[in-house]
């Protein structure tokens, strides 16, 4: 059996959810989009089902799955709904979801229903992504508080540089929407994960922590509270193949890497049909037996290539960790020119094994 796989560490899971809470003593969506990132979204939700006050996906298909395997806590639909005809199920299966343009509004104007609806109001605060203007935002909460298919209104937005705190884009957006919200009652969700970790000042009443359950900073430097996460994939496999090259010889596709010396070479169970990034640069840290070595080569589908020439007790057989314990997924990430969070989404093909 081909030895690439990933081990999907729960408890690591829940100890990230309560650093969440316990960094603000807020109430805490997990966030559990695109299969939690990777992680296989009903086996987090079951980890968290004793724990978490409410979950949070993309649309009504990724609620269905988890109110399919008897999840029952509040899910928010972070993108609420895309048809009308959506809105009769978000009712049947007691779903929340975000209103963020004017479509949403008229559908729930010009639709009856069975009964009303827990929403949150999206604010543009300039990520100019999704939601209503601060000149518009109070006339439209106004709106829906006054409409009957609207139980509750929970007032939102969404930081675009919480993770660069040196930019003022965090302060901006949050004089924003103290701005447009002043006079409205009711509860409030700012935080993302970053903000989450170093913004305690937009905590407010609901967060929505997403890359910090599965244990990776969102930050390109060292972050107190984000050095203590625990890794929850573990992306593992073993040396298949062994090969001693003389120097000055080419290593995989295109001969980007050129030995300067003897090499020992390492060919590993794993490539970018199982979601390692292709891109990874040469010297991309892997541990082999928990020692550190690095990427030589590019990354093929199925194989990439590893130094061992300095670590001798290695071989065949010898384990690999391509990120988790050890060997953060944000480090790798930066060696590849991409995110943590694109990293654990592409996992494909490698079967995962859930402790905890």
């Amino acid at each position: 059996m081909r030895p690439a796989h990933a081990v999907i560490d729960l408890s690591a899971l829940r100890y990230n959810y309560r650093m969440a809470q316990g960094l603000s003593g807020s109430r805490a969506l997990a966030v559990l989009k695109a299969n939690a990132y990777g992680h296989g979204s009903v086996r987090c939700a079951q980890a968290l089902a004793d724990t978490a006050d409410g979950f949070a996906v993309a649309c009504i298909e990724e609620a269905l799955e988890l109110r399919q395997a008897g999840l029952t806590q509040p899910i928010l639909l972070l993108e609420g709904w895309f048809e009308a005809s959506e809105l009769p199920l978000i009712v049947e299966h007691d779903l929340w979801a975000v209103v963020h343009h004017h479509g949403q509004v008229a559908d729930l104007q010009q639709t009856s229903l069975a009964k009303p609806l827990d929403l949150w109001l999206k604010l543009d605060s300039g990520m100019h992504r999704v939601g209503f203007t601060p000149d518009e935002y109070p006339l439209i909460w106004r709106q829906l508080r006054a409409n009957g298919n609207v139980a509750s209104l929970t007032k939102m937005t969404h930081f675009s540089r919480a993770d660069e705190p040196e930019t003022g884009r965090t302060e901006q957006q949050l004089a924003i929407f103290q701005a447009a919200t002043a006079d409205l009652p009711g509860p409030s969700s700012l935080c993302n994960s970053p903000a989450v970790l170093a913004w305690p000042q937009a905590h407010y009443d609901w967060l929505r922590p997403g890359i910090m359950l599965y244990g990776a900073t969102p930050f390109e430097f060292a972050q107190d509270h984000a050095d203590k996460l625990k890794p929850v994939m573990q992306l593992d496999s073993r040396v298949i193949a062994v090969r001693q090259v003389t120097a000055g010889e080419p290593i995989g596709y295109g001969s980007r890497f050129m030995t300067t010396r003897q090499t020992r070479v390492g060919v590993v169970a794993m490539g970018y049909a199982d979601g390692y990034p292709r891109h990874a640069k040469d010297g991309t840290p892997v541990l082999v037996d928990g020692q550190r070595t690095g990427l030589i080569g590019r990354v093929s589908m199925d194989m990439l290539t590893v130094d061992l020439t300095d670590l001798p007790g290695t071989g065949l057989g010898s384990q690999v960790r391509l990120w988790g314990e050890g060997l953060n997924a944000s480090e790798v990430a930066g060696c590849a020119g991409t995110i943590a969070y694109q990293m654990f989404c592409n996992l494909n093909r490698v079967p995962r094994r859930y402790l905890g």
